[in-house]
Parts: C-alpha cells; sequence; structure tokens
C-alpha cells in the first residue's frame, strides 16, 4: 500500500539492487554474491596461448581469450615492437583464413597451442592508405604534439618525469640508489611563504619529446592517382621521401607492396629504379634505403613500447590543454590529407559512406539487456557511439563556426541560418523566429540548449524501452554556442505541424497529445517525479501530457517513438522566476527573493528535486508513525515493540559512500533518519490498511507534504506550471493550487537546507573543493545552480566560523569574477572576424589580467594591407562583420562591466576597479584566474612566465595565444551493473570486510573496462580505492601499481593539474614510500604542492595534509631545517581551518616536536610537545591513550633535555677534558614511515570516517621493512658521525648518538609510546 510512490534514495538504491537482481533472472542475492559472480564468469572464461608464426621473425606466443575477436590479435600484432610495421595480413590456422570479425572461441579447431600463422596480403588502395597513416604513427608515436592540439583523443600526461620512468617492479630497481645521498632541495617557488607561481614547471620538458629523426618528409606525391595504365600495372599511389641523409626518393605502393621508382619532382617515370626491392612493408623498404633510419626507428619502438600502455591508448573524450609549448609545425601528409578530404565522419571501418548517427545511437538502445552478458555488450555498444558521435559533432560545430560548412538556409541572416553535415543537424545558440520571445529572447534561445541536453541526459538514464531520444552534443565555440543532434528519419521532408503528433510547437497554444506517449512517459513519471496532468488548448479542450508541453513527440519514418526540446523536463525555479500576484515563502523573501533572472528558463536541477522528494518522505513517515504511535500506545497494543526504538540491523544499509567531492546536502539528517523510515514503514505496512484510523492517519500525512495520492506518499512536479501561455482546466485547480505551493516549498528548501548544508559540508571539511570546477560540482551535487553563488558566498560571510571557510570564500570569489568575464568574453569574440582572433583575445586578458594601464589592440590590418577593398558579400561566415569594437576596450571599462555583471547575474557586489585590486582584496592569484578563464573559454595560452605585474608592458601578446578551442557538454553513459558492484565494495570496505570489498572491486573494474575501454574517470576511481585496499592490506607492489595507473588515467583524462590528479599523486607519494622510494615519494609530494600553488594557492586545508608528509618525509631523510619549514607552515593553516584545539593542530604540534627533538633543541620541542598534551587532556581527558602517550613522550624529552643541561654544565666546568657520556640523541625515530601513514592517513580513511580512530598500526608495514628503514637512518647517521668526527677529531662530541643504542632504546618501548601520532589527521 505505501511505497507506490517515492522513497529516499537509501531505499530507492536497495530497491534498484533488487530490481536488478530480479531482471538478472537472480532472486534476491544483492550484487557480488555468489550468483552475479558465475554470472560474470561467463564474460571472463579462462584464456589460453597460441603461437604466431610471423614472417622474418622467430615465433612467439600470445595469451588470448576466447571472447576476443580475431580483429584483436590483429591489433595486437600492429602494436608489438617486432611486428608493428605490418597491417595487411590475414592469419592462417591450419590453411584456412579466419574471420576478421569472428570470436575466437567460434573457430574450429583453435585451442591451446595452436599455431597461427600471419600471412601477406596483397593491398588495395585502402589498405595502402591505412599501411601509410600506420606508420605515421609509428613515426609520431612519441610526439606530443597530437595532445597540445587537441586531436584524436591523445591528451598529456608527465607521470614519468617524476617517476624516472617504471614503478611497477614495487622499487626493487631503486632501493639500491636510495642508500646514496638523496637531493630533497624543493625547487624555491614551492617552499612554504613564496609569492612565485611560475608557469613552466606546469608541463616540464620530457626527455623522450625531443624525437629522433628517422625521415626528413614522407608525403603524397604529386603524381597521384596513377595514370590508368599503370592502374594495370598494380600502382595504388605514389609517396615522396626525403631520408635523414637528403636523399629524396619516390615510391610505389602497388598491389605487391613498396618499391622506388624513377620519377622525381618534375619527371614521372613509374618504372622500378635500381636496386629493385620489393618490400610488403614499407618500413622495411625505408629500412633498406636510409641506414638512419634503420637505426632511430628501432629505437624509436623500443622507447614507444616501453612508455606505459596508459601513456598511448586515446581517451574516450577529448581533453584539451590550456597551456602549450611552442612547438616546431612539421610536415604531415596524413594531417594534411584529413584537413582537406574533409575524412571527418567517413571512418576507416565505413569507407565512402557518411555514418547514420541517428541509426546507430538508437540500434544500440534496442540491443537486449536480459543478462548481464547482453547489458555489457549493449553498454559497451551505446557508450562507443556516444563517444564517436561526440567527437564527430565538436569537429562539425566547429567547421559550422568557422565557415566551412554551407548552411541549408542560404538566404537567411547568418544567425538564423542552420546545416547539416555528416548527418549531424546543427543549429546556432540565437532566437530564431521570435521563437523564445516571451521568455528571454537570445539569452533564453542560448541556456536552452543546455537545459535540453540535461533532459536528454535524463531520460536516457530512466531508458525507457520504446522511447528514444536524440543524440545531442552542445559545443561553445569563439562565443557561440551551437547544438548539434541526430537527424530523426523523413523529419526534413515534412514540417513540422505534420510531424508533431504530441506536445506543441508554440507553446501550449496547440497542444496535441496521443495514447502510446503517455503509456511511454508515463514510465518515466515516477523516476522522473512528472505530474500527469491536463492543459487546455486553443480551442478549449483538455488535453492530457506527461511531460511539460514544449516536449514533442514525433514518430520518425523508421516507426519510432522520439521526444525532443526537453528544456523543461524539471519544474522552475521560482525564486528566479517573479509572478505577479504569487509570494514566496519567507525564507525566500528574507534572501531577497524572487529576483528577476535575464530569461525565464530557470529550472531546478534534477539532484533538488530528489533531495527534497527525500526529505518529504522523511517527514511524511515522521508524521504518520508519530500520529499510528499515538493511536497504539493509546489502545495500549504492541506499545512495547515500537517503545524501545531500536532500528532493525537491516535499515542501516549504508548510503553512497560520497564521491571524490561529495557530501549530501542533509547527509546525517538523512542517514540517521533512513533507519528509522524503515522501520516507521514496516509499520505501517503492517497496518494493511483495513484498520480506517491509520487509512486516516496516512491521508493526513500525505495531505501535509503534498503527496498526489491520499493512500501513500507520491510527490510529483507538474512542469507546466507557471508556464507563460499554458492554461489548466477549471476542474484542476486545487491541483494547480497545491503544485504552485509545492514549488514555492522546493525553492524554499534550496535556500533554507541545501545551502546551508553545503556550507556547513564546507566547515566541516566533508567536500574539499580546490578550484572552480570542484565548487561547481559540490554545488550541483546538491541541487544548487550556479546562479546561487552569490547567495552561497553572502552566508559564507555571515558565517560564525568565516575563517575557517576562507578557502571556500576566494574559491567563489575567483569562480565569480572568471564567470562574469567568460559572459562578457562571448558577446565580445562573437565580434571578431578571424583574422583577428588572436589580437582580440590576447587584448582581453590584458584588460582581464594584466597591471599595465592602457593595453593597445593591435588590428589585424597590421600584418597585411590589401590593395583591393572586397565587395560586402551577403552569405560571409559568423562573426565576419567588418567589427573592430573590440580593440576599444580598456581594462577599467572591462572590470566595470565584470563587477556590473557579477550583480545582475549573480546578486553579489565585488569591491574592486582593477584586477590589482580584486587581488588585493580577496586574496587571488592572476595564474589562477588564468587557469579558470582558459578552462572556460577554450583559450589555449603560450607556455611562459608572463609579468602581470609590470606596468610598463602588456603581459599578453598576440604570440601568446596559440589557439582556441571548443568546450563541449554531452551525454555520458553509464555503466550500470559495474556501478552496483563497485557500490557493493564499498560497502563492504564499510563494514570491514576488505577482502571480500577487494573482490568485488576487481570485478566492478573487469566490467569497467568491458564497457568503458581502458581510460575513464570511474575506472580511475576503481583502480584508487584498490590501491587503498591494497596498501592497507600490507600489499605494497599491488597498491603501487594500482595507483600509478589511477594517476595516469587522472592526468589524462581530467587534466594534468586537475585536483582529482593532485590528490592522486598524493596516493601514489604514501605508496612509493612505503616502498621506500624515498626520492620519487618526495618529487610526487613536490609535483603535488606545486599543482596545489597554481590551482588555489597555499591557504587551502589540503596544503596541511601535503606539507605535514612533505616534512615526514624530509625529517626520514634527516633534512631538519627544510622539515621544519613545511611542518611549522602545516601547522599555521591546521590552526587556521581546524581551529587552535583540534586533535589534528595537536598531531601537527607533536610532528614539529619529533624534529626539534632530533635538532637536540629540546626546549622547543617541550613547547610544542605541551601544546599537544594541552590539546589531547582537554578534548579526550586524562586516560584517554593518546594523553596518556603524549604525556610519556613529555617526561623522555625533559629527562633527555636535562642530560644535555648537565653534559653542557659538564663542559663549562672541566673544558675539554671532562668525562662526558654519550648523550642519547634518538635518530629519526624508526617509526618513521608509520607517522608517514599517519600524514597520509586523511587520504586514506576517507574511505569511512569510523575508521578513522583506528590506530592505524595494524595497517603498518612489516617489521622487516621497519627494520630496514631502521637501519638505513642509523647508517646514515654513522656516515655523518664519522665526518664530523674527522673535521672535529681534537674536539669532545658534546651529543655523540649512539646509533645502535638508540635503535635499540627507541625499539624497546612500546610501540604507541614511541609515537602518540597513531590517530589518523581525521581525528
Amino acid at each position: 500500500m505505501l511505497l507506490n510512490g517515492d522513497c529516499p534514495e537509501g531505499l530507492k538504491k536497495e530497491e534498484r539492487a533488487a530490481e536488478l537482481s530480479r531482471e538478472n533472472g537472480l532472486d534476491e542475492a544483492e550484487p557480488g554474491e555468489e550468483t552475479t559472480g558465475q554470472e560474470v564468469i561467463v564474460i571472463q572464461d579462462t584464456g589460453f596461448s597460441v603461437k604466431i608464426l610471423a614472417p622474418g621473425i622467430e615465433p612467439f606466443s600470445l595469451q588470448v581469450s576466447p571472447q576476443e575477436m580475431v580483429q584483436e590479435i590483429h591489433q595486437v600484432l600492429m602494436d608489438r615492437e617486432d611486428t608493428c610495421h605490418r597491417t595487411c595480413f590475414s592469419l592462417h590456422l591450419d590453411g584456412n583464413m579466419l574471420d576478421h570479425f569472428s570470436e575466437l572461441r567460434s573457430v574450429e579447431g583453435l585451442q591451446e597451442g595452436s599455431v597461427l600463422r600471419v600471412v601477406e596480403e596483397p593491398y588495395t588502395v585502402r589498405e595502402a592508405r591505412i599501411h601509410v597513416r600506420h606508420v605515421r604513427d609509428l613515426l609520431k608515436s612519441l610526439d606530443p604534439s597530437d595532445a597540445f592540439n587537441g586531436v584524436d583523443c591523445n591528451s598529456l600526461s608527465f607521470l614519468s618525469v617524476f617517476t624516472d620512468g617504471d614503478l611497477g617492479d614495487s622499487g626493487k630497481r631503486k632501493k639500491g640508489l636510495e642508500m646514496d645521498p638523496i637531493d630533497c632541495t624543493p625547487p624555491e617557488y614551492i617552499l612554504p611563504g613564496s609569492r612565485e607561481r611560475p608557469l613552466c614547471p606546469l608541463q616540464p620538458q620530457n626527455r623522450d619529446w625531443k624525437p629522433l629523426q628517422c625521415l626528413k618528409v614522407l608525403t603524397m606525391s604529386g603524381w597521384n592517382p596513377p595514370p590508368g595504365n599503370r592502374k594495370m600495372h598494380g600502382d595504388l599511389m605514389y609517396l615522396f621521401v626525403i631520408t635523414a641523409e637528403d636523399r629524396q626518393v619516390s615510391i610505389t605502393a602497388s598491389t605487391r607492396g613498396f618499391y622506388l621508382n624513377q620519377s622525381t619532382a618534375y619527371h614521372f617515370n613509374p618504372k622500378p629504379a635500381s636496386p629493385r626491392f620489393l618490400s610488403h612493408s614499407l618500413v622495411e623498404l625505408l629500412n633498406q634505403i636510409s641506414p638512419t633510419f634503420k637505426k632511430n626507428f628501432a629505437v624509436l619502438q623500443k622507447k614507444r613500447v616501453q612508455r606505459h600502455p596508459f601513456e598511448r591508448i586515446a581517451t574516450p573524450f577529448q581533453v584539451y590543454s590550456w597551456t602549450a609549448p611552442q612547438a616546431e609545425h612539421a610536415m604531415d601528409c596524413v594531417r594534411a590529407e584529413d584537413a582537406y578530404t574533409s575524412r571527418l565522419g567517413y571512418e576507416e571501418h565505413i569507407p565512402g559512406q557518411t555514418r547514420d548517427w541517428n541509426e546507430e545511437l538508437q540500434t544500440t538502445r534496442e540491443l537486449p539487456r536480459k543478462n548481464l552478458p547482453e547489458r555489457l555488450l549493449r553498454e559497451r555498444a551505446i557508450f562507443k557511439v556516444h563517444s564517436d558521435f561526440t567527437a564527430a559533432a565538436t569537429r562539425g560545430a566547429m567547421a559550422v563556426i568557422d565557415g566551412n560548412v554551407m548552411a541549408i538556409n542560404p538566404s537567411e541572416e547568418t544567425k538564423m541560418q542552420m546545416f547539416i553535415w555528416n548527418n549531424i543537424f546543427f543549429s546556432l545558440g540565437f532566437d530564431v523566429r521570435d521563437h523564445y520571445k516571451d521568455f528571454g529572447g537570445d539569452v533564453a534561445a542560448y541556456v536552452a540548449p543546455t537545459n535540453d541536453l540535461n533532459g536528454v541526459r535524463t531520460y536516457s538514464a530512466v531508458d525507457v524501452e520504446g522511447l528514444y531520444t536524440l543524440g545531442t552534443v552542445v559545443v561553445d565555440y569563439r562565443g557561440y554556442r551551437v547544438t548539434a543532434q541526430s537527424i530523426i528519419p523523413g523529419i526534413l521532408e515534412r514540417d513540422q505541424e505534420q510531424s508533431v503528433i504530441y506536445g506543441s510547437i508554440d507553446f501550449g497554444k496547440t497542444v496535441m497529445s496521443h495514447p502510446r506517449y503517455l503509456e511511454l512517459l508515463e514510465r518515466t513519471s515516477r523516476p522522473l517525479k512528472i505530474l500527469r496532468h491536463r492543459v487546455l488548448n486553443d480551442r478549449d479542450e483538455e488535453v492530457e501530457l506527461c511531460s511539460s508541453v514544449e516536449c514533442k513527440g514525433i514518430i520518425g519514418n523508421d516507426g519510432r517513438h522520439y521526444i525532443l526540446d526537453l528544456l523543461r523536463t524539471f519544474p522552475p525555479d521560482l525564486n528566479f522566476l517573479p509572478v505577479p500576484g504569487e509570494g514566496l515563502p519567507e525564507e525566500c523573501s528574507r534572501a531577497g527573493f524572487p529576483r528577476a533572472h535575464r530569461h525565464k528558463l530557470c529550472c531546478l536541477r534534477q539532484e533538488l528535486v530528489d533531495a527534497f522528494v527525500e526529505h518529504r518522505y522523511l517527514l511524511f513517515m515522521k508524521l504518520a508513525a508519530l500520529q499510528l504511535m499515538q493511536q497504539k500506545a493509546s489502545r495500549m497494543e504492541n506499545s512495547t515493540s515500537l517503545e524501545n526504538g531500536d532500528c532493525p540491523s537491516s535499515g542501516s544499509k549504508p548510503e553512497d559512500p560520497p564521491g571524490p567531492e561529495a557530501g549530501r546536502g542533509e547527509e546525517s539528517g538523512s542517514a540517521s533518519g533512513l533507519a528509522e523510515v524503515k522501520e516507521l514503514a514496516e509499520t505501517i505496512a503492517s497496518d494493511d490498511g483495513t484498520d480506517p484510523r491509520s487509512r486516516e492517519v496516512i491521508r493526513n500525512a500525505c495531505k501535509a507534504v503534498g503527496s498526489i495520492s491520499s493512500t501513500a506518499f507520491d510527490v510529483r512536479f507538474n512542469p507546466d506550471i507557471f508556464s507563460p501561455g499554458v492554461r489548466f482546466p477549471e476542474s484542476c485547480q486545487e491541483e494547480v493550487r497545491d503544485q504552485k505551493q509545492l514549488l514555492k516549498d522546493a525553492a524554499a528548501f534550496l535556500l533554507s537546507c541545501q545551502i546551508p548544508g553545503l556550507v556547513k559540508d564546507c566547515i566541516d571539511h566533508a567536500v574539499l573543493p580546490m578550484d572552480g570546477a570542484t565548487l561547481a560540482e559540490v554545488m550541483r551535487q546538491r541541487g544548487i545552480n550556479m546562479r546561487y553563488l552569490g547567495k552561497v558566498l553572502d552566508l559564507v560571510l555571515r558565517s560564525p566560523a568565516r575563517e575557517q571557510l576562507d578557502h571556500i570564500y576566494k574559491i567563489g570569489i575567483g569562480e565569480l569574477i572568471t564567470r562574469s568575464a567568460k559572459h562578457i568574453f562571448k558577446t565580445y569574440l562573437q565580434g571578431v572576424e578571424l583574422s583577428g582572433l588572436s589580437a582580440a583575445i590576447s587584448h582581453f586578458l590584458n584588460c582581464f589580467l594584466s597591471s599595465y594601464p592602457n593595453p593597445v589592440a593591435h588590428l589585424p590590418a597590421d600584418e597585411l594591407i590589401s590593395k583591393k577593398r572586397n565587395r560586402r558579400r551577403r552569405n560571409r561566415p559568423l562573426g565576419a562583420a567588418d567589427n573592430t569594437a573590440w580593440a576599444v576596450m580598456t581594462p577599467q571599462e572591462l572590470w566595470k562591466n565584470i563587477c556590473q555583471e557579477a550583480k545582475n547575474y549573480f546578486d553579489f557586489s565585488l569591491e574592486c576597479e582593477t584586477v590589482d585590486q580584486a587581488v588585493e582584496t580577496y586574496g587571488l592569484q592572476k595564474i589562477t584566474l588564468l587557469r579558470e578563464i582558459s578552462l572556460k573559454t577554450g583559450i589555449q595560452i603560450l607556455l611562459k612566465e608572463y609579468s602581470f605585474d609590470s606596468r610598463h608592458k602588456p603581459a599578453f601578446t598576440e604570440e601568446d595565444v596559440l589557439n582556441i578551442f571548443p568546450v563541449v557538454k554531452h551525454v555520458n553513459p553509464k555503466a550500470s551493473d559495474a556501478f552496483h558492484f563497485f557500490q557493493s565494495g564499498q560497502a563492504k570496505v564499510q563494514q570491514g570486510f576488505l577482502k571480500e570489498g577487494c573482490e568485488l572491486i576487481n570485478e566492478a573494474l573487469n566490467l569497467f573496462n568491458n564497457v568503458y575501454g581502458a581510460m575513464h574517470v570511474e575506472i580511475c576511481a576503481c583502480l584508487r580505492l584498490l590501491a587503498r585496499l591494497h596498501y592497507i592490506m600490507g600489499d605494497y607492489a599491488e597498491a603501487l601499481s594500482n595507483q600509478q595507473k589511477a594517476v595516469l588515467m587522472s592526468e589524462r583524462v581530467m587534466g594534468i593539474e586537475h585536483p582529482n590528479t593532485i590528490q592522486e599523486y598524493m596516493h601514489l607519494a604514501l605508496y612509493c614510500f612505503a616502498s621506500s622510494q624515498l626520492s620519487t615519494a618526495l618529487s610526487l609530494l613536490y609535483r603535488a604542492r606545486y599543482l596545489t600553488l597554481l590551482v588555489f594557492g597555499e591557504d587551502h586545508p589540503e596544503t596541511a595534509l601535503l606539507d605535514n608528509n612533505i616534512g615526514l618525509v624530509l625529517h626520514g631523510v634527516m633534512e631538519y631545517d627544510l622539515s621544519l619549514r613545511f611542518l611549522e607552515n602545516a601547522l599555521a593553516v591546521s590552526t587556521k581551518y581546524h581551529g587552535p584545539k583540534s586533535l589534528k593542530v595537536a598531531l601537527s604540534h607533536h610532528l614539529v616536536a619529533r624534529v626539534y627533538e632530533s635538532k637536540a633543541e629540546f626546549r622547543s620541542a617541550l613547547q610544542h610537545e605541551k601544546e599537544g598534551y594541552t590539546i589531547y587532556k582537554t578534548q579526550l581527558g586524562e586516560d584517554h591513550e593518546k594523553t596518556k602517550e603524549s604525556s610519556e613522550y613529555l617526561k623522555c624529552l625533559t629527562q633527555q633535555a636535562v642530560a644535555l643541561q648537565r653534559t653542557m654544565n659538564e663542559i663549562y666546568r672541566n673544558g675539554s677534558s671532562a668525562n662526558i657520556p654519550p648523550l642519547k640523541v634518538r635518530p629519526p625515530p624508526s617509526a618513521l614511515r608509520t607517522r608517514v601513514e599517519v600524514g597520509f592517513s586523511v587520504l586514506l580513511f576517507k574511505i569511512n570516517n569510523s575508521l578513522s580512530w583506528l590506530g592505524i598500526d595494524k595497517y603498518s608495514p612489516c617489521q622487516k621493512d621497519l627494520e630496514n628503514l631502521k637501519a638505513e637512518v642509523a647508517r646514515r647517521q654513522q656516515l655523518q658521525e664519522a665526518s664530523r668526527n674527522r673535521e672535529k677529531a681534537e674536539e669532545p662530541m658534546a651529543t655523540e648518538p649512539e646509533p645502535a643504542g638508540a635503535s635499540e632504546d627507541s625499539a624497546s618501548q612500546p610501540r604507541a609510546a614511541k609515537d602518540p601520532s597513531s590517530p589518523s589527521l581525521q581525528g
């Protein structure tokens, strides 16, 4: 009776897991229990090995798996060092050729030890082209230019620069080296307190990038294509090559292979030249004619295969770099051919035809999904098509804006033009034909595509069979917004009026409905919380809808039911939609709402709708249960079972563990409420509705929370409420009134619960955003739109813990400034023609960031002066107006506009008139602002040091702007089964079952790889968690290997300086340290600190953790002074962000004390340890273990201080002949690694806060490792002492240590007393 409506996330997840298992044909097994395990085994059949015989090399064996295709063996051979130069071959088993696309398990007679023979096949033009392209790729395999240019899904990674290559053998290779002295000195610019923020170290030069030159030129010959008589001799195409020895040769690609011909640049002679050497592979031919090629190509391939595969694999979506070094532009035949033959969309495997994107996108959705293998195949196909479509749509959108695509309505004004290219439809973000006149004109037309994309995302996620959405990508490029959509079959042949059979094409005047659409949309209404409702059309007839009126239903010629224009999928946000005669709740009016926004398409986010419904559900349960309990208490029935109030253990299903920046608006509230709710739900359900009084209770509770049903909780929204032009029938007035109230409550909920919840999470450090993107992510997860950023900052300013929110305030102000600047930049760029682009962008950046008071723009006319004025053409590309208005912008005007935009859009008053005032007032960094504006607008600038603060010359010149990239928004298809395994694994880990959790997460990793391929953000999270678990379980080698992959992947798919990448670097440093790779650990920590300084600055809670760790490692290698600088900075930052009485501060004091002790400065050590002791005593009490340990350590320090004083007095009295007992100054304690674990433990135990008070000791390195470290430290001390003794042989040592004794001394102490720093920093 009860749960036919909605329920909170936690319960929904349980339901979903159950549904999933039922779908799988399993009983109520949790994902990952035996049944699912068996099902997964289907996918991972045991592999076997086959022998490969290839011409010219020794036979080798290859491990294969039965579900691989023959094609995948081809790929492996094309990647192997010794067979990589072959592309045109087939594989034969017992003389029979294997089909490219058949699975290995279907090949008859293929088994363990079978011999596959590589047979060279004759070339075709297509195969010859593929071969040349492949050779070019091999020659360019170490060249990073494609990554800098944002081409072919290449992206950057710099990890290998800091690890010096491989970490995979868990450091055995390096342990020998670690005995040598380590150079631990950090670069000046990352030391605490440094004001310098250089840009060049962001992309350090990789040694491998100095490319080995194999050839000077490899290009298509001008003699192509072969004339008819030569075709009949088998000529396919001609190549022109200049070898490294400056020999110019002409090469024929024929059906039999490659050979030299006698043509020159000006004389065509296709006859073979001598020596008459025919080679099936171009590489073999070049090896014959050029010794340099032979030598360098071999070295190049050796280096290529030594690189980590994750440095080479393409990412699923393009990642652009906002900086790049000055690169030489080399001749490249393949790139030139791609650019001019418009290969775009003519993918290799479908020669000569464009792809039918719509058919591909919809067919993959129709694949069967009854069991796990089917679902994996389906999700993999969906993901692949989506990433291909996104890449094609991005290329097309750029071509449209650059003026390279002909419009389908060329006679219309430029803004109104539409384009079709490669079976994708492109439209511009302008208000065509006053479509959005009532909603805000061009501004509304600009936001509509992103709203529509959110709708597509949501309906795709619900994934109802029979309901189809269009492939949609939104691209922002050069100030324009382009929407790319797949094309519904047949829509171009008929009018829109004829096509639309559901919804409205004129915002609610004429409205149509259709029973099949109602049936399909009804299935989405529950998960999307959309209310089925009636509206009036222009003839005053009632029409039933299950979506907003703008949502259109069109049946394509393929018979599929499509929905499009989903821009109002979610209910309107009343805080930004003033409606005459409608007042908002008090919370809203107190905050100054409603405010008129610049468009009327402001919607609530899906996350907010979900959080609001969850909040209401808790309220509903409490109300209902309270009344039922009162009734039952009065009847004295079953009272005991309810009054004891214990929650059944089944109720404590773990919620989603927070993601990297996660945390829910009211996490604490809902978590405690969920178990309670579960019990109450059972209580209410047990009533089975026969008792009229309990029915009355439910009815009252439903009414109180705005449920649309009176017998069960079911909150849904009508998306058409407050829509201009939409009218409702008289009979629905009461329902409309309730819906209006619900919307007002949701608007108030955002202000009274979600925003304060976000600020509270920031104070508690439950979320730690580090830049604008991570702050935006944290806000969106709570359903807070970016237009509320001003309100968030107001609340931060008014917060009693304002000091502890300093980092949030800085990030928020930076985000507010750069977003306002982005809005201005968009319209600024629309008035710039292509030839003036770099001048305009550098001028804008000078006005935005440079202290130079009056930068002058260089108009493009400076470079070339045209003799003849071109007459104006009517159909000119976008932005080609003779417009130089941009050139007159001044810094004063720009900053005035930024402040105005911040006030108008975010309702926040900025107190600054120039960039220098902004930096001064808000403590911002210009380099950080540059990074933020570049990422938001797609600008790529030259990697060099910019003098922002010079008042004598502008910071940027035209030459500093290298490129402008598109900013792309698209749908991210999910791997649902893999995600369920991942969640189950996390839940197991939280319950303390590490081994089972590890197995489930390994399973999730396999499934993720199955769906996404090797590179994806979610795989990155999986690897990170696996590394943590292996580390905790003591398997450092495995931890190191997984974490190395996680770092590489984070760099490649998120960006080299993304906050997530910084976290990954910190984890990797810990595992390197655990594997005794001290210098690597240090360089990784230095890299993480540099990136933190660049992305945010020094004053961030994360810096405290970083500096503690750097200080601990430096202490370990006896760099005491350096160590102190970092540890004292960590102490200052911790004190600021956690308060002087925090346990983290106590730990910091203790770490500083240890270093002073090692320096024999006992007075300072005592002072710091006393501070720590006081904190432990007040926070934890006298009897707590930590307080006792600290007290023990204080005694030990006091004894040492007294002993030292006695020794000094002895020296003063008796001079150099004094008989001095050796003083025991302990070397850096043997438990050092344990302490570093402590420092790093925040990272480790973000998995589960409840683990944070477990001392880490049980996860400490094994005793043998500790002994090694102890011996190493002692050895170093002996070396130092020996050299010191040599220098001062005649002077007695005042503090001569006894390394062995000290070690014994420290070893003999109980572990806890020796190291009071066991609690994790989470404390």
